[in-house]
């Protein structure tokens, strides 16, 4: 439990600006508790189960295809786009933008989905992000 006494911030030091005379714009510094620490106190582990009910978008991407804006005004219906991925060649598969895995497509109870072939490895992921 915590009293009145350890919730009250910790006192401020006076401005540099303060001291340079009059026009000056008067501030305080912010100091802030150290945190670090404290999950160890309280148990020495980091409760991440919040983090499990968090949505993310998945999306699978068949392929890519550049046009100029003139043959891309000319499409209409019946169309086909030629895309730059070959046929048989896995889907990539991206979580909020980031590619997790590749794949190939599957039929269930008459809806699309994707079986996972290849898992691109945390390591890997954290490599590319940088």
């Amino acid at each position: 439990m915590s009293t009145a006494a350890e919730l009250s911030p910790p006192p401020v030091a006076p401005s540099p600006a303060a001291a340079n005379g009059p026009g000056s714009k008067d501030y305080t510094r912010a100091n802030f508790q150290n945190l670090q620490g404290q999950a160890a106190a309280q148990g020495g582990d980091l409760n991440l189960d919040v983090l499990l009910d968090v949505a993310v978008t998945i999306s699978m991407e068949v392929g890519r295809a550049r046009l100029p804006i003139r043959n891309l005004l000319q499409l209409n219906q019946g169309s086909v786009v030629e895309l730059e991925r070959a046929t048989g060649e896995p889907l990539d598969v991206y979580v909020n933008g980031t590619l997790i895995a590749h794949g190939e497509v599957v039929v269930v109870n008459d809806k699309f989905g994707i079986r996972l072939t290849d898992v691109i490895s945390p390591a890997e992921r954290i490599r590319k992000l940088k």
